[in-house]
């Protein structure tokens, strides 16, 4: 019973999860953008307070079951050792906690975050390394696929599916990284189980020092066991000595594999650390009646349902359109652009752990990783392929780290996260002689004015002139502007956002 709840509850976490990173309909958002938040990392940089209680309260009473329920990246892990464990059955066995290892990570993760080195830091936070997965290798092929039914539908005269594009630039650095990321994992998980959950994963080294105190663990029933060491064979965290009829409960993410496998009875998820003689022959002389372990799961799904509904927020579905234009050439920007909700760069930078969630929920692909190795798979706004339009705050809705904050859409409007610079060699007017005025007329603040290039004679060509105290810096005019390979007008980010 234990097993197949922790398998039903991690296949709704990891299922909603993973539909909200290939959702490009922001569909999923509106119903699973509380998942995300349940991540412990993400809950302590949002200083999430009611989710962080949830979690530690979870893990003194049941064990680390946030590894193999509530984390997608364990839960990816499992599916790649079933899949292992079909090609041979059996194949685990115990080991020894690798204390020289597993600290030292624990140690260097702590100082990138306090030291600000996010892409070390990113590396090594499991929610980040999932992100990265499904954004650039399951999201191209979800596309595909989408792309490949709505060219059917359409043969049809259906709109049931419709084109989508997500042909987003200096995306091969994350995908390299992506891609051995997953290679690794897969690897590491096909053979070996949960090591990297118990050796390199910092957050379930932390969730290790309260596992060791949980009040409910795996036990063994020594009289009954009879040394088949299958529980050991079948332990993909590595964590069980049949020998000595011990667990390492700092590493056992209380999966039940181990309880289904033994014949004989002779483990039990219960609370006290070893059954004794005593208190065996006053219960039930075989195994654990099913009333019993019927109220147990009862509690443990009980618990998880409760913090997943104590983390749920209401979610405003707000979707934004993309015109079709020619490809550009990214500006070299003095000061990166922030997302609105964002508060300034430092504030990102210390909360941003790269899960790439707001770049596959923005709906106008102007989010993207940045190809800067200082701030490497940090999320940027660029321009190229859209802008970000005054009605849509997907970013800051889905975000669970607090890196965007949710900002209302009225005030969005007014938040100024940078301003535009007119570039006058690139500028159409002046360089083919024509009118043009895009940016002007899709500004949405009508922070820019058309004005004569030779303020003496009404005759010259009319170039922008911005208002840079009514610029919010949304992109639509660098955006639109039409003149190639770089844009006439572009926007500069602000380190500190203000509000006008």
């Amino acid at each position: 019973m234990l097993r197949k709840i922790r398998i039903l509850l991690a296949t709704v976490m990891f299922m909603g999860i993973m539909l909200l990173f290939l959702d490009f309909t922001g569909t999923m958002s509106h119903w699973v953008s509380w998942m995300p938040k349940l991540q412990f990392l993400e809950a302590v940089l949002a200083l999430n307070v009611v989710v962080i209680v949830a979690l530690v309260v979870l893990t003194f009473v049941f064990g680390r079951i946030y590894c193999s329920v509530i984390c997608p990246l364990g839960i990816m892990q499992d599916i790649f050792g079933w899949l292992g464990k079909k090609q041979k059955k059996n194949r685990y066995t115990y080991s020894k906690e690798l204390k020289w290892l597993r600290y030292p990570v624990l140690v260097l993760f702590i100082i990138a975050l306090v030291a600000g080195i996010g892409t070390l830091f990113q590396l090594l936070a499991p929610y980040s390394a999932y992100g990265r997965i499904v954004t650039y290798l399951l999201q191209p092929v979800w596309v595909a696929g989408n792309n490949v039914l709505a060219s059917i539908a359409e043969h049809y005269d259906s709109y049931a599916f419709y084109h989508v594009s997500k042909d987003v630039p200096n995306y091969y650095v994350i995908t390299i990284i992506a891609v051995w990321t997953w290679a690794i994992l897969a690897a590491l998980a096909w053979k070996y189980g949960r090591t990297y959950c118990n050796t390199i994963c910092p957050i379930g080294t932390i969730l290790s020092f309260l596992s060791r105190f949980s009040f409910l663990k795996i036990n063994f029933d020594v009289d009954k066991c009879k040394n088949c060491s299958l529980c050991t064979k079948n332990c993909k965290a590595a964590c069980i000595d049949f020998k000595t009829h011990s667990v390492d409960y700092s590493r056992c993410v209380v999966c039940g594999d181990c309880i289904e496998s033994c014949k004989f009875g002779a483990l039990s998820y219960s609370r006290d650390s070893r059954l004794s003689r005593s208190s065996r022959d006053s219960s039930s002389p075989s195994e654990t009646s099913p009333q019993s372990e019927g109220r147990r799961a009862f509690l443990l799904s009980s618990a998880l349902l409760t913090t997943a509904a104590l983390a749920q927020q209401k979610d405003k579905l707000m979707d934004g359109g993309l015109a079709e234009i020619e490809e550009k050439v990214a500006p070299k920007r003095q000061t990166p652009v922030t997302p609105p909700g964002s508060m300034s760069q430092r504030n990102f930078e210390q909360h941003c752990t790269g899960c790439q969630l707001c770049v596959s929920e923005c709906p106008n692909e102007v989010l993207r990783p940045s190809s800067d190795l200082m701030h490497l798979m940090l999320p940027t706004m660029s321009y190229e392929l859209g802008y970000c339009r005054p009605e849509c705050h997907r970013c800051s809705e889905v975000c669970p780290a607090g890196a965007i904050k949710p900002i209302a859409l009225e005030v969005k409007a007014s938040t100024q996260i940078g301003h535009a610079v007119w570039i006058k060699k690139n500028c159409v007017p002046l360089t083919d002689g024509v009118e043009c005025g895009n940016c002007a007329r899709h500004c949405p603040t009508g922070a820019i004015e058309m004005v004569p290039s030779d303020p003496d004679d009404e005759e010259s060509p009319y170039v922008p002139a911005v208002n840079e105290a009514r610029c919010i810096g949304c992109g639509a005019c660098e955006y639109l502007c039409p003149a190639r390979p770089f844009s006439a007008i572009y926007v500069e980010g602000h380190e500190v956002h203000k509000e006008n």
